[in-house]
């Protein structure tokens, strides 16, 4: 059976389970498939956050996350792949980004996972504005972001 690979960037909301059956339909290949789902929080070190805004460089964007999903798929013997990440206004309790690795084994879509949420957190190309009640600014890009990212690196 062939992998199935999925990257999406939209504005709207997505369900996860649906996802999940999408991923998986047709394979009875597939023993593990583990979810990320990164949310929106309405409070971040004790300043509320009405809300996000999250920017892309069109076409940039996914390109670079199927070149990361290609690293994931023969780094790791996954099954199904699947990115889904929100662009535009996002509210606290809605969902940002979905990370979905699917694979014979639960191993290896854990760590599939882990990598390419480490790598969205850190070098995908997305820029997140915040809304707080002091006003809106642009959030920096964070060390234990990077950090964690870098123990991919093959050297």
């Amino acid at each position: 059976m062939t992998a199935n690979v999925t990257i999406r960037i939209q504005e709207a909301d997505f369900d996860i389970a649906k996802e999940i059956a999408a991923l998986t339909k047709g394979h009875t290949d597939i023993g593990a498939v583990v979810s990320f789902s990164g949310i929106c929080r309405g409070n971040e070190k004790g300043e509320d956050i009405a809300a996000l805004t999250l920017e892309h460089y069109p076409g940039m964007a996914e390109a670079e996350i199927a070149r990361h999903a290609e690293t994931a798929m023969s780094r790791w013997p996954l099954n199904g792949l699947t990115v889904i990440h929100r662009v535009g206004r996002i509210t606290p309790g809605e969902n940002i980004v979905l990370v979905l690795t699917a694979s014979t084994h639960r191993q290896a879509a854990f760590e599939a996972a882990e990598f390419m949420m480490d790598y969205l957190k850190a070098n995908a190309p997305f820029w997140k504005r915040e809304e707080k009640p002091t006003g809106t600014s642009w959030v920096d890009a964070r060390d234990h972001d990077d950090a964690a990212a870098s123990r991919w690196t093959k050297s």
